[in-house]
């Protein structure tokens, strides 16, 4: 053989083996080969300048064997990992563990997977960059150091607590901070008035140009109004024109496909993954807006062939991010000219968001005209506004965005106008809305955290770890005034009509854990957290990966500080984490209420460790939270376990709820009473269930010989004492097994191997 070249995915290798011919063999790495041991707490070892033990992963063994095999082979090995600091130190991770010999080893860079640009990476091979590899390096080790000194203090300190990290800590500060300001915001009310006006057959609609504060003062209005006359006063029509965007970077693709498709960033990295696999888009991990001259060429010559000269405008975008490679591009189709293609839905509205994009960003701007009607009343100084908009030329609208118009009859100054209706309608201000994936991958981005390979894994870990959820509420209900003043009459009305608000489906909320979480390190592990220098340690690691600072120096500055407030954690009390809130006084025991996270998540506490009796301890009500839920709520909670009446033979029935939900207790069975309610289930239902019960656990008991048992379980039957289980072997009937056989497999079970949780001193 005499060329191997060694890509990441098999898709991918699939699709460069047929652009190279005969004399090259592509195989894939299937991504990384190697990782730090995720057991070995000195894997890393901060004293010797963080010197890297690395492993090769269990699951890639037969691969790396089958690439080493491969490349002892071949004439010269080609490395042709993806063109970003995660491929670099793949590609250096595979000469190494491969033992390549540098002269007959090149390393190829492409930014699609078309035969021209392949054949072009051939034809312009470079060595492994250092200093992409060591900034990938530096990443990784940060992010272990975080986890292996920051986790166990997180564990150890904060209820619900599961881990830390250096960049998804900072997302979960933004999205915490979001949702305090909006427990906080205040809404202001004021009243909007519209009107319909009609002229001859015609009917539009038209705002005031004032608000009310008060009811009283949209009355005062609305009553002046019984004999006012309207007329045309002022017809302004002005042009005006709208730009397209600039193509997709990774941020933009997320954000976009969030809003207009409701995918997450990892369903939207995931399809644009298979695209660029394909060949059918360019790179999709980017910072840049730049598209390369031949691009534009191929574009412009599509738009102006299936559009016209008068659609067409070149030009490119200048990229916002400092840290934005312009040698690469900006995500666009590797053909313009392929209207669809993927291979799922998921797959093909992302290539046509791409694509719809790239054109308009080389269209010509849309062109509108806009006009805005005044109308005067005779009966007070306001007037009512009309406006209106045309696109008269619709540009990149064509393709991306559309264009509504919204049309004003042909009116002329002098005009009068008839009314039947005019409207007060109480209005509320709103609160900050609440993040979405995309536009908190936008925010980060605006603030330096975070790069295009690491917005999805940041959503998805916050989101993994309990912290944070999407909301599913469509809104609460809530009351709002209406005046009607119908002209003809005249009559004024009043009604008051419902909408709903606060709803936060698809949106991201913290949970309890997450806002105790984020508090903790707010407190304790401020620069873990801090915004400003999560962006630094970005821009420092861009720095390495330039060859501008040196990976050892930047690691040195960032653990130093960090591991002194590791230190210090140990005299954190945990008092100082959890903030219970007091709901009041249980007017019965005169013991305190309180609402708190704890252990297994948000709970309900009556009486403190202080108390002569020990605190008790309930769940919350369903469709409570820890801030909402009212001292009479859990009054009612602390009424559990409710005694429902007895079985046929005498013993209690009791109904709860636990971790797990509501249930009845019979003795030491537990029968789960799902959907049913503890507070009104009925003695009937309850003695149905737990013979329900009775009969399931009789159809597993095989055989009962007192402390052991022989039963059937989901994997085939097995003997048990409660604490050891043993199968039984195939060849042995298990409704013929003596208590001595019983016995005997017990005693011949095989040791288990105990794995001990390892705890790191921090």
């Amino acid at each position: 053989m005499k060329n191997l070249v060694i890509v990441e995915s098999p898709a991918k290798a699939k699709t460069i083996e047929k652009y190279l011919g005969k004399n090259f063999k592509v195989l894939s790495s299937v991504g990384h080969i190697r990782q730090i041991p995720p057991k070995d707490k000195d894997a890393v070892d901060v004293k010797n300048d963080f010197k890297t033990k690395y492993e090769v992963d269990p699951a890639k063994k037969k691969v790396v064997a089958e690439l080493k095999t491969a490349a002892k082979g071949a004439d010269e090995v080609w490395l042709a990992t993806d063109p970003d600091r995660e491929g670099e130190a793949i590609a250096w991770h595979l000469s190494e563990v491969l033992k390549l010999d540098p002269k007959k080893t090149k390393r190829i860079e492409y930014h699609e997977i078309t035969k021209s640009a392949v054949e072009e990476a051939v034809a312009n091979p470079r060595t492994i960059d250092m200093d992409l590899v060591q900034a990938q390096q530096a990443r990784q080790v940060l992010d272990r150091v975080v986890g292996y000194e920051l986790s166990p203090v997180v564990w150890r300190k904060v209820p619900g607590g599961k881990s830390a990290g250096r960049v998804q800590s900072p997302a979960l500060r933004l999205i915490v901070e979001r949702e305090r300001e909006i427990d906080g915001f205040k809404p202001e009310e004021v009243f909007k008035v519209s009107a319909v006006f009609k002229h001859g057959k015609d009917e539009f609609k038209a705002d005031l140009n004032k608000e009310f504060k008060t009811e009283a003062e949209a009355k005062k209005f609305l009553e002046s109004l019984v004999d006012a006359k309207f007329s045309v006063s002022g017809i302004a029509t002005s042009p005006g024109t709208r730009n397209p965007s600039a193509p997709f970077t990774t941020s933009t693709l997320q954000q976009e496909a969030n809003s207009k498709l409701g995918y997450s960033a990892r369903t939207t990295m995931s399809a644009a993954q298979k695209l660029y696999q394909d060949g059918k888009i360019t790179y999709m991990r980017t910072d840049s807006t730049n598209l390369s001259n031949q691009a534009l060429g191929a574009i412009g010559k599509f738009i102006e062939s299936e559009f016209g000269k008068k659609y067409l405008k070149i030009r490119q975008f200048k990229t916002k991010s400092k840290s934005a490679q312009e040698a690469h591009e900006a995500i666009r189709p590797t053909n313009a000219s392929l209207e669809t293609t993927g291979g799922d839905n998921y797959s093909k509205k992302v290539y046509e968001l791409i694509r719809n994009r790239t054109l308009a960003s080389q269209m010509a701007p849309a062109e509108l005209e806009k006009t805005t009607v005044t109308i005067t009343i005779s009966t007070a100084k306001e007037i009512f506004e009309a406006k209106g908009e045309v696109v008269t030329f619709d540009g990149f609208l064509r393709v991306y965005g559309g264009g509504k118009d919204s049309l004003l009859p042909k009116l002329t100054n002098g005009d009068e106008l008839k009314n039947d209706e005019v409207v007060a309608r109480q209005n509320f201000s709103k609160p900050p809305a609440r993040y979405t994936e995309g536009s908190l991958v936008k925010k980060l981005e605006s603030l330096g955290i975070g790069r295009p390979s690491t917005y999805a894994t940041i959503m998805e870990n916050i989101q993994a770890r309990g912290y944070v959820e999407k909301g599913t509420s469509e809104g609460k209900e809530r009351e709002v005034v209406e005046l009607r003043l119908r002209l003809q009459a005249p009559f004024l009305q009043r009604e008051v009509v419902q909408e709903k608000t606060g709803a936060d489906k698809g949106k991201l909320v913290p949970t309890p854990a997450g806002e105790v979480l984020n508090d903790f390190l707010v407190k304790f592990f401020g620069s873990i957290v801090d915004y400003d220098f999560t962006a630094e340690i970005e821009e420092e690691l861009d720095e390495v990966a330039d060859g501008k600072l040196g990976h050892v120096k930047m690691l040195n500055t960032f653990y130093g500080p960090f591991h002194k407030l590791i230190e210090k954690s140990g005299d954190i009390e945990r008092s100082e984490v959890v903030n219970a809130r007091e709901l009041g006084v249980d007017p019965k025991t005169k013991r305190v209420v309180l609402a708190k996270l704890g252990r297994f998540g948000p709970m309900l506490q009556l009486g403190t460790a202080d108390d002569d009796e020990k605190p008790r301890f309930a769940p919350l009500p369903d469709g409570a939270t820890l801030k909402d839920v009212k001292l009479e709520q859990a009054l009612e909670m602390f009424k559990l376990p409710r005694l429902v009446g007895k079985t046929e033979s005498g013993d209690d029935i009791k109904a709860n709820i636990g971790r797990f939900g509501p249930y009845i207790q019979v003795g030491k069975l537990f029968v789960s009473i799902k959907p049913l309610d503890p507070f009104t289930i009925t003695l009937e239902e309850a003695r149905n269930l737990y013979a329900e019960k009775l009969k399931a656990e009789a159809e597993k008991n095989i055989a009962d010989f007192g402390k052991i048992k022989v039963l059937k379980g989901r994997f085939g039957p097995y003997v048990t004492d409660g604490k050891t289980n043993v199968k039984v072997p195939k060849d042995q009937d298990p409704k013929k097994i003596t208590e001595k056989e019983a016995t005997d497999l017990l005693k011949n079970a095989p040791k288990k191997t105990t794995t001990k949780r390892r705890t790191r001193k921090s």
